[in-house]
Formats: C-alpha cells, sequence, structure tokens
C-alpha cells in the first residue's frame, strides 16, 4: 500500500527521501543545527528544492559544514566560494554564513549548546500543530518572529521570521507534517 505523504513532497524522489528521513525530525546536535542554519539562509529567495539538490556541493564547500572552520574564513576563501557554480553564489549568504558561524559559536559559548538555545523557544517540546493541508501551514509565528528577532540582535544574518520557520520546521521543533502524512505520528 502507498504512504501518503505530505503533498509538498510528493513526486520528486529526492524530496519524498528527504521528508520521510529528515524533515520535522527533533534536531539536538549543534552540527547538524548548523547545516540547516546554513541550507535555510540560502534558500531565503529560493525553493526548497534548489537548496536540496545543491545540499551535497554546499557541504564540500563549506568543510562539511564545519562552523570552527566556517568562522574562520578569509577573504581567499570567500572569493573561491563566490566562484563555485555548485553552490548558490550570493556574496552577503557566503559572508553572512562566516559571520553566522562566529554567532553561533558565541551562543554556544553563553547556552552550552545551540541546542540548548535554541529548544527553549519551544519549552523544549516539539509542537505539533495537525496541519490538514500542507498549503495552509504556517509560514510564520509568533515563537519564530521572537526566535529572529533575538537572532537578529545577537547579528545573525538572513534569519527572518519566515526563514526561521522553515527551519524549525525542519529541525522539528515544530511537527507541520499533514495529519494523514505517515510521518505525523512517528515524529
Amino acid at each position: 500500500m502507498k504512504k501518503h505523504r505530505c503533498g509538498w513532497c510528493v513526486g520528486d524522489d529526492l524530496f519524498e527521501a528527504y521528508h520521510d528521513k529528515e524533515w520535522g525530525v527533533p534536531v539536538y546536535d549543534d552540527a547538524i543545527l548548523f547545516e540547516f542554519l546554513v541550507l535555510e539562509t540560502f534558500q531565503a529567495g529560493l525553493s526548497w528544492i534548489t537548496i536540496l539538490r545543491k545540499r551535497e556541493n554546499f557541504r564540500d564547500a563549506f568543510d562539511d559544514f564545519n562552523y570552527k572552520k566556517i568562522a574562520n574564513y578569509q577573504q581567499p576563501k570567500i572569493d573561491s566560494l563566490l566562484q563555485d557554480t555548485g553552490i548558490v553564489r550570493n556574496k552577503l549568504k557566503v559572508n553572512g554564513t562566516v559571520t553566522n558561524a562566529r554567532l553561533f559559536m558565541e551562543v554556544q559559548e553563553e547556552f552550552g549548546s545551540f541546542s540548548n538555545y535554541l529548544w527553549r523557544f519551544v519549552n523544549n517540546k516539539p509542537i505539533k500543530n495537525n496541519v490538514e493541508n500542507y498549503k495552509e501551514a504556517a509560514t510564520t509565528t509568533a515563537i519564530s518572529d521572537t526566535l529572529s528577532k533575538d537572532l537578529n540582535t545577537r547579528g545573525f544574518k538572513f534569519v527572518g521570521s519566515t526563514v526561521m520557520y522553515a527551519f524549525m520546521q525542519a529541525v522539528g521543533l515544530v511537527n507541520d507534517h499533514e495529519v494523514a502524512c505517515f510521518r505525523n505520528e512517528e515524529v
């Protein structure tokens, strides 16, 4: 019997695999959280499938999303990233990623981990939204607004409320799987 999936991913093997294995699964590992932060910030203004298709290129270009290395990138490395046709070559986003890596470590220092910082916005428990149809799912919430404002205050780049809500969905702070989706009860 065919599994029912959220409508946004149906018909694309890469989307379906991402949906089935990653989307909405609670993440507590800082390295993975940083990876999704990078990918979601690059997605701003683009489609998620565009970023997902370039994910491995991003991984190669950004040293496996190693925020400690990225925080120390100098201009020659940044220039090489801006020439890399495998990623999104947006100067502001590339520079923003370096800034965000530095600030990510400051948050870790302050809270013990980025995970500790992040999960406190949802009282350390995923929010289940009981979405009937993905087209009706929120794109921002009061929590994503608050998270966005806090990150902006800290100097993070490309962390608007819509980007932060997509990030929250990706890393499982919210469960926006459709009620009929087989993953709804699994995450």
